[in-house]
């Protein structure tokens, strides 16, 4: 019989399978999510005619940085290429790769592949790769590849179950996307979180909103406002610490947190955030759970492994989850320049040993830049049309998560500052001058029919959610007001 402590350093964790292999078939869609997000964007971002030009930004570093320094710097494999055919051949190989591991065939070297292809584009991304959620994909990207069965068609591989190591470092992925969040909103000393009055405007506050929030803000009172406001400090703060005690608080603990996650989904568009965190929550059950369900487990017993595939297979993977688990815990600690802090700086390209922390501070206000292009001397102004984001006031918010419009999300991100804070909206304002392709396949359509206008300016309005009257009466969903401009006119 195992002794207690090989099973929980070194051992198998042979009542995990049903949750390992849900949990990968999940993975390999949010990592096709984000692929398939990158398709339709990423020349438009950083190709040859984009925003932030990939080729340019690399030389740049390039010029400033020796050989192998630059690879830890921006580690991805545009340096041998960042055209706009090496752009897309990435991001279809990662669409393959995902589907690979979705079909559970090859799965460590499938998860690999979209590990290190996302990595690539992310490394490469600029600005438009500054997201929490990045990190938390990538994250756990790799420590499923200590997760995976290993062969080509593993199947539910009782004979392999997952090492307990793995399946710590994952729970603790989940535990620390929380918690952390949990932390910074009693750090920040935002007064939303200490008065519960954080989910009152939260649902037409956020980055993208979906069209369900607006029912739940307008619809139900204050009272349950703040009761989900104090609900989730006490979930992110008490109840995920619940993943650390035996089986039924575990489960108890997945059964509370689950509720959460899918109201966040139902009313907001956070991209694939959420629904990772979702499938994190899995790996809290266990093969019991899924038994009542009718999910057997087959019963094979495994051949004791030899002194070297202890080595390779057991010693090797628990220093290199050691090595992480550490430098989590460095990169949640206050700013230290001591030497304890170097295992963590040496993966801080990576993103694969993050810091998290989600909401520490509500946004009072909704705000909107709305690109404008003018082709009689600015006596009338053009909007570009937009995909997702808030425009229209008639037009419903849509739900699109998990696809991650990141053009549209980071123009949320630079409305809260001054333009000088996101020069990135100036170059776009360049770009649709010039009538770059790629740039304009950003926007729902070309307002301008293929001839760019000479002068084109970014604008700002304030957003609210229409008030139930007005909405009965108008059918609009918002209201705005506007505010000038908020960069310079382009031109020419």
């Amino acid at each position: 019989m195992r002794s207690v402590k090989e099973f929980r350093w070194l051992g198998p964790a042979r009542d995990a399978l049903w949750p390992r292999w849900l949990f990968l078939r999940a993975l390999g869609l949010i990592f096709f999510s984000a692929f398939y997000s990158l398709a339709f964007q990423i020349r438009g971002l950083i190709g040859v005619r984009g925003i932030l030009p990939a080729g340019e930004y690399l030389a740049r570093i390039a010029s400033a940085v020796p050989i192998p320094a630059r690879w830890w710097y921006a580690p991805t494999l545009f340096w041998f290429d960042s055209s706009d055919r090496a752009l897309m051949a990435v991001v279809i190989l990662g669409i393959v790769a995902s589907a690979l591991v979705v079909a559970n065939i090859w799965p460590r070297v499938t998860i690999a592949c979209c590990t290190l292809l996302f990595l690539s584009c992310i490394s490469a991304l600029q600005d438009f790769s500054s997201y929490q959620s990045d990190g938390m994909l990538l994250e756990a990207g790799l420590l499923s590849l200590f997760f995976a069965p290993p062969g080509v068609r593993p199947g539910l591989a009782a004979a392999n179950p997952p090492s307990f190591p793995s399946l710590f470092m994952l729970r603790w992925e989940w535990f620390r996307i929380y918690f952390e969040s949990g932390v910074v909103k009693l750090a920040s000393g935002d007064p939303h979180w200490r008065h519960l009055t954080a989910m009152d405007e939260y649902y037409q506050n956020g980055p993208l909103p979906a069209w369900p929030g607006w029912y739940v803000q307008e619809r139900l009172p204050h009272a349950f406002h703040a009761a989900t406001a104090l609900a989730t400090l006490v979930i992110e703060l008490v109840i995920v610490w619940m993943v650390f005690l035996p089986r039924r608080f575990r489960i108890a603990c997945a059964l509370i947190v689950t509720p959460l996650q899918i109201g966040i989904i139902t009313t907001a568009n956070y991209a694939f955030l959420n629904y990772l965190v979702l499938c994190l929550g899995v790996l809290l059950l266990d093969d019991g759970v899924f038994a009542r369900l009718g999910l057997g487990v087959p019963t094979v017993t495994p051949e004791p492994p030899s002194e070297a595939e202890r080595i390779w297979r057991g010693w090797i993977p628990t220093a290199i989850l050691a090595w992480l688990f550490y430098a989590t815990l460095m990169a949640f600690a206050p700013g230290s320049e001591t030497p304890l802090i170097l295992p963590a700086r040496i993966l801080e390209p990576f993103r694969v040993a993050n810091a998290y922390g989600l909401f520490a501070t509500m946004t009072d206000n909704r705000y909107e830049i709305e690109f404008q292009g003018s082709k009689d001397n600015g006596a009338t102004w053009t909007p570009y049309p937009f995909r997702y984001k808030p425009q229209d006031p008639m037009t419903r918010p849509g739900i699109y998560a998990p696809y991650q419009p990141r053009f549209e999300w980071n123009l949320w991100f630079a409305s809260l500052g001054p333009w000088q804070q996101s020069p990135w909206v100036l170059a776009t304002q360049q770009r649709l001058i010039e009538g770059s392709p790629s740039v304009l396949a950003l926007f729902r359509r070309d307002p301008f029919g293929g001839k760019p206008p000479p002068r084109v300016r970014a604008v700002l309005w304030q957003y609210w959610f229409a008030d139930p009257a007005t909405k009965q009466k108008t059918g609009a969903w918002w209201t705005r007001r506007f505010l000038g401009l908020f960069t310079p006119v382009d031109s020419l």
